[in-house]
């Protein structure tokens, strides 16, 4: 990979930081470090697997001697006249050495070179990171389950105090007036009542709601072909949820039109509400007085921002049903697949699948899915034992 003349420099002070460590100038014999070569303490300090095999391999040219059975890579240098590997093995990176105890100390001095020589090759990884992200040769990690879980848990949880909020209510309506007074009595002796529970939980499950949905909804972009790029996933990342939504639905679709709005509004009620100040659901910031009394003026995002009506107040338990409809919705139908492949696994996506038409041949049925989920699992099982 040809560097930018900029980064020639770059280059020049990491290999005058690195000096005198060098490429080992023959490979190392089985008889001595290749085969049993002992880990050194110094080799924990280096930094992390990829920044360093970057450096030594990519940016200075070292040579990498391959996989091996439970090894990634190794690189044989040399070091005042000592040879050693740097390798990443199954059980971490490190410094290997003829005789670990005897030759700690330049193992020492070896990783803190590496170290400085990392710090002054920044510009470099910067780079690197860059011109991975402008092709589709990167994966995105996918959370869709955790994030969820997460959903699911806030629901449940609001479900549980909504029902108990309106047991409440029911007793107190049968209540006497002497009921009703240790009623109260205990009422505001409590840090918070139920009916703020009950309100709370709902803001969190709605939170959390969002927060699943502008992950997911990019996954869903990335499995159905719609983006294939890592620039264009960083763009969509950044972009508003609204964008988010219409990158993984046809919002022509009449049912996708009505939940992309419904959706909107409670976004901006309830969590837009509470994210930016909790000055009211409705946007009322200001007050002012009138002979009618206290009158609210609310922000809006239209282009006129000030105003005394908006749109009608969704309740919490609406703004629940209407999101627990569309969870039915999102996975209903083509999008099937999707829910296999991002919601019961942890892999991640893969950008060069969808952009060779993988992903599209896997989103024809769950069972072509399944057997995708399958290959891949077996071959994330195979890197992370190393068995090459």
């Amino acid at each position: 990979m040809d560097l930018p003349e900029n980064l020639l420099k770059v280059k020049a002070s990491v290999q005058r930081a690195i000096s005198p460590i060098k490429p080992a100038t023959s490979t190392p014999s089985p008889s001595s470090i290749l085969l049993s070569g002992q880990r050194t303490n110094a080799g924990r300090s280096l930094p992390p697997y990829y920044l360093t095999y970057f450096l030594l391999v990519d940016l200075l040219g070292f040579k990498n001697l391959g996989q091996f059975e439970k090894l990634a890579w190794s690189v044989p240098i040399e070091y005042l006249g000592r040879k050693y590997l740097i390798e990443h093995r199954k059980m971490g990176l490190g410094i290997f050495a003829e005789k670990a105890e005897a030759q700690e100390i330049q193992a020492q001095e070896i990783a803190n070179k590496i170290r400085k020589a990392a710090r002054i090759a920044k510009p470099y990884f910067e780079w690197r990171a860059k011109e991975a992200i402008a092709n589709s040769s990167i994966n995105v990690r996918n959370v869709t389950g955790e994030l969820h879980q997460r959903f699911q848990y806030f629901v449940r949880e609001y479900e549980s105090a909504y029902t108990q909020q309106k047991k409440e209510i029911e007793h107190r309506s049968m209540a006497s007036w002497e009921d009703m007074k240790n009623l109260n009595s205990g009422y505001f002796s409590q840090p918070f009542t139920i009916f703020q529970k009950v309100r709370w939980l709902a803001n969190s499950a709605i939170d959390a709601f969002f927060s699943f949905t502008e992950h997911v909804f990019i996954h869903l972009a990335i499995i159905q072909g719609r983006i294939k790029t890592g620039n264009e996933v960083a763009e969509l990342v950044a972009s508003d949820w609204s964008i988010k939504y219409k990158s993984a639905f046809n919002i022509t679709e009449p049912k996708a039109k009505s939940y992309h709005d419904a959706l909107s509004e409670i976004r901006r009620q309830h969590r837009n509400f509470v994210a930016h100040g909790s000055f009211g659901k409705r946007g009322e910031a200001f007050s002012f007085h009138s002979d009618a009394g206290a009158v609210p003026v609310l922000l809006t995002n239209t282009h006129r921002p000030l105003s005394l009506t908006g749109p009608v107040d969704i309740a919490d338990a609406e703004a629940i049903k209407t999101i627990s409809d569309f969870m039915e919705y999102l996975w209903a139908d083509e999008r099937e697949p999707a829910r296999f492949y991002l919601q019961r696994t942890e892999l991640p996506m893969i950008l060069t699948l969808a952009a060779d038409g993988t992903y599209e041949k896997a989103m024809q049925s769950v069972e072509e899915m399944e057997q995708l989920v399958d290959y891949l699992e077996h071959i994330a099982d195979q890197a992370a034992n190393m068995d090459w």
